[in-house]
């Protein structure tokens, strides 16, 4: 079976970080066979950058910003009809180490969905790990050293990915699971991809030798203690961004982490943010319509703001 790889680059409007990443991956050690930027309508003069300096790379130009979820959508789709066995996803602003891609492919590990281990880029000593994972023990895991620990001689730590920050996935996950959720725009589509790839049975754990740069996580978030449960809420002062957070939490819980946890994470909510409610309400409303399969019509109603499509 072939082993060919295809690299899948999502970008809006950050030529610069994009510049880096490309380099990063045009120079691993075990190069990708085809490196595709999903261009989600930059206005930044990305286009231009990308046809005189990165000639030798594929672009698909999408004709609208459709979010990070859109453009992963769009990238793992072209990947997959092309044939590919493998497709290396991950977004402008991360960048990876020389030696990521050969370190994901040669694991001895037999895994669908291969992880980088994702270093902050903001630590000088590569210790601290811009997103905290967790064991399959429960384990939370916040260092570089703790993950070597963690992955014991195999180098993997099992049911765990970040992403999409340098993630492998191959093609028959694809086929297993399907592609990612392209209406959920931003917030939360990797975590619905990784939980519907984790609750399927699908093998996959992040190779600790392969990684990767990413700026920490800039996501505003409140944490309350009930006894011994500890809930995470995650807010925005963007009313379009908090919709989407409350939008895409709902459906995420709904199909993936159980009803009962969201229903005490909502009544949290109504009661941090009470001049919120009607847009806590709306964003529950058309979560359940997604859940259901039904289409979301959120720009609609919400903001049409080009920059949207930012991550937090």
């Amino acid at each position: 079976m072939s082993e060919k790889v295809c690299a899948v680059v999502v970008t809006f409007n950050r030529k610069n970080l994009l510049r880096r990443c490309l380099r990063a991956v045009l120079g691993q050690t075990r190069a990708p066979d085809k490196v595709l930027v999903v261009n989600n309508a930059s206005t930044d003069g990305t286009h231009e950058v990308l046809a005189k300096e990165f000639p030798q790379v594929e672009v698909l130009n999408l004709p609208k910003n459709i979010g990070g979820a859109g453009g992963f959508y769009e990238g793992i789709k072209w990947a997959y009809e092309r044939g590919f066995e493998w497709i290396w996803a991950m977004d402008d602003d991360g960048m990876p180490y020389r030696d990521n891609l050969q370190n994901l492919m040669n694991t001895s590990v037999d895994l669908m969905m291969r992880g980088s281990l994702v270093i902050s880029s903001t630590d000088a000593t590569e210790e601290k790990l811009a997103f905290k994972m967790l064991s399959e023990g429960g384990k939370e895991i916040s260092t570089h050293s703790e993950a070597r620990s963690q992955a014991g001689t195999q180098g993997v730590i099992f049911g765990w990915v970040t992403l999409y920050n340098g993630v492998l996935i191959q093609r028959k996950l694809v086929e297993r699971i399907g592609l990612p959720l392209k209406d959920l725009f931003i917030w939360g589509d990797e975590l619905e991809y990784f939980w519907r790839a984790k609750n399927a049975g699908v093998p996959l754990g992040t190779v600790v030798k392969a990684r990767f740069l990413h700026p920490p996580t800039r996501q505003k978030r409140i944490t309350i203690k009930l006894g011994h449960l500890r809930l995470t809420l995650p807010y925005s002062e963007d009313e379009t961004r908090m919709f989407l957070i409350i939008r895409n939490s709902t459906l995420l819980y709904m199909r993936h982490l159980g009803v009962s946890k969201w229903v005490l994470k909502v009544v949290l909510y109504m009661l941090i943010f009470p001049r919120k409610i009607h847009l806590i309400t709306r964003g529950i409303i058309e979560g359940v319509k997604m859940a259901k399969g039904e289409l979301s019509d959120w720009r609609a109603k919400g903001e049409s703001r080009r920059d949207v499509g930012r991550p937090e």
